[in-house]
């Protein structure tokens, strides 16, 4: 099935962002989202999910074990098992992102 923002599970979190389901299996999780201007989220890590993040718009910050990082659209990070992060949009504009994990971060976060 051809998935996309229209025709996938959508669900909000943190202060008004977006997340649209475009894959979710136990092996893998693909989801797209959109951050508003001035959003973060709240430090965490994955005991077992490595991530990937692929910015498709805008300018995201990630904090990855205390170190800074911009990542502009058509740049990505990576963030491996157990490392404590967060992203943010410290910009004007919305933040959109793809982001890659494995396997899936379902019940394998926990927040610092």
């Amino acid at each position: 099935m051809i998935k996309s923002k229209n025709n996938s599970e959508h669900y909000t979190w943190g202060n008004n962002c977006d997340s649209w389901i475009l894959k979710d299996s136990h092996e893998l999780s693909v989801k797209q989202e959109i951050m508003p201007s001035g959003t973060a989220e709240k430090l965490h890590f994955h005991k077992e999910a490595q991530q990937f993040f692929y910015i498709l718009k805008g300018e995201a910050v990630f904090s990855i074990n205390e170190e800074k990082f911009s990542v502009k659209a058509g740049e990505s990070i990576s963030v491996l098992p157990k490392s404590k992060h967060y992203i943010s949009n410290e910009s004007n504009e919305d933040l959109e992102f793809l982001v890659i994990s494995s396997p899936s971060t379902n019940n394998d976060r926990t927040e610092i």
